[in-house]
């Protein structure tokens, strides 16, 4: 694995931070310090009118804990936690009433925001055991983050993941399917780790991973594994399913779900086309190539593929063959909600949520864990997924599940074929 060795002589005197830092860190700690306070003021507030025999007050406040360090996103800040005695008791149970805080839990000693950090180290190629020294320098404490604490998240995201992949699937129906394979830095004796994922678009228009896993170089059989898994979990076929035309992914797909329709992915694609032209052409093909995947409508798709073909054929054959060949996968799109065009028309919710740890050119020196791999992978899914929202027009996707038509982008209320033959 890579490994950080921090200068011996920095972690014994770590120096002055910068005068910005620490104004951030002081109004970060009085901040907190003032939301903790009004909590509990609120929270004693509350109650203040529950007296005991004595006719004294039943919850009052009773000093501070002890301080303590809590990393956070403006770096290491010491909370001082105001205490409350609570002598009320639960009349169910006749236990003690105790009050915890919403905003800093009692064993909390990172904020969520950092945890987000360490899967990203571990996909970049730093050792778990990295973690400490690396991010102590970058936060000016390593306060919380011990290495039997790293263990032990690392432990709970592996019970997470692994819990995920098991879960029936019954109860949801994914209109849409994203698919792609990542390759990261992990490697696993003499292979990279490739991570297939999957992200899907509930009826209700909410985008959501739907599995993740770890394969062989994204080949057919790895993909229809997964595949199958999730019809065994109960996985209804997706109307379309979107990846990269050079993905084993599209044989599974025909094999579990024969009846998704397939579409294909315009950035992957104009890789590939400007793979195969010179330097010199990349910037007109580029225009010619947005001339089809942001045409009003299929009918002027085609005819700016025809355009392409007209501009680059006869030089560029190949170029012009890789839109050809794959052409109504290319323009699948354009069948559904014209609202939709811009989430179906790329992976974007993978290339995105992995854009920090794929394609690097330094890979880790050791043997990385595969188990590790796949939970710190899926907990940076599930942190980006707290940020997706949902599709255009959600209303739609129920509609395209249904087999509403659409034409142009536009929903055809009766289809031509459907409507009654007026009397003559």
């Amino acid at each position: 694995m890579l490994t950080v060795v921090p200068d011996p002589a920095d972690r014994d005197n770590p120096g002055p931070s910068s005068l910005i830092d620490e104004i951030v860190r002081e109004g970060a700690r009085r901040m907190l310090a003032e939301a903790l306070a009004a909590e509990v003021d609120a929270y004693i507030a509350q109650f203040a009118a529950e007296r005991g025999e004595d006719g004294r007050r039943l919850v009052v406040r009773n000093g501070c804990h002890q301080s303590r360090e809590v990393l956070t996103s403006a770096g290491s800040v010491e909370v001082t936690v105001p205490r409350v005695n609570d002598k009320r008791t639960d009349p169910a149970t006749g236990e003690r009433k105790r009050f915890a805080s919403a905003i800093l839990p009692p064993w909390a000693r990172k904020t969520p925001k950092i945890t987000e950090v360490l899967p990203l180290l571990y996909l970049h190629g730093l050792s778990s055991g990295d973690f400490v020294p690396a991010l102590g320098q970058f936060l000016g404490s390593s306060a919380g983050l011990s290495g039997p604490v790293i263990t032990r998240l690392t432990e709970t995201w592996r019970a997470e993941q692994r819990a995920f992949a098991e879960r029936d699937l019954s109860g949801v129906d994914y209109v849409y399917l994203w698919a792609d394979g990542i390759h990261v830095n992990i490697r696993l004796e003499e292979h990279k780790l490739c991570l297939l994922v999957m992200i899907g678009v509930r009826a209700d228009g909410r985008k959501e991973l739907v599995a993740l896993a770890d394969g062989y170089r994204e080949s057919a059989e790895s993909w229809a594994d997964l595949l199958r898994d999730c019809a065994r979990r109960g996985m209804r076929a997706p109307v379309l399913a979107v990846g990269d035309g050079a993905l084993g992914f599209w044989n599974g797909l025909r094999e579990v779900f024969p009846q998704a329709r397939e579409g294909r992915c315009w950035f992957h694609k104009t890789a590939n086309v400007l793979a195969a032209l010179p330097k010199s052409a990349h910037p007109g093909a580029k225009k010619a190539l947005a001339e089809i995947w942001g045409a009003e409508d299929k009918t002027c798709a085609r005819a700016a593929v025809k355009a392409f073909g007209a501009a680059y054929g006869a030089k560029f054959p190949k170029a012009v063959a890789k839109i050809t060949d794959d052409l109504d996968e290319l323009l699948a799109f354009y069948d559904y909600p014209a609202e939709h065009w811009v989430h179906l028309r790329t992976t974007n919710p993978i290339e995105s949520t992995f854009a920090t740890v794929r394609h690097r050119t330094k890979v880790t020196k050791g043997p990385g864990s595969r188990a590790a791999g796949l939970a710190m992978a899926f907990k940076l899914i599930e942190s980006a997924q707290n940020r997706w929202r949902a599709v255009n027009a959600p209303h739609l996707v129920a509609l395209v599940r249904a087999g509403a038509t659409f034409t142009g982008g536009k929903l055809i209320e009766r289809p031509a074929e459907d409507a009654p033959t007026e009397a003559a």
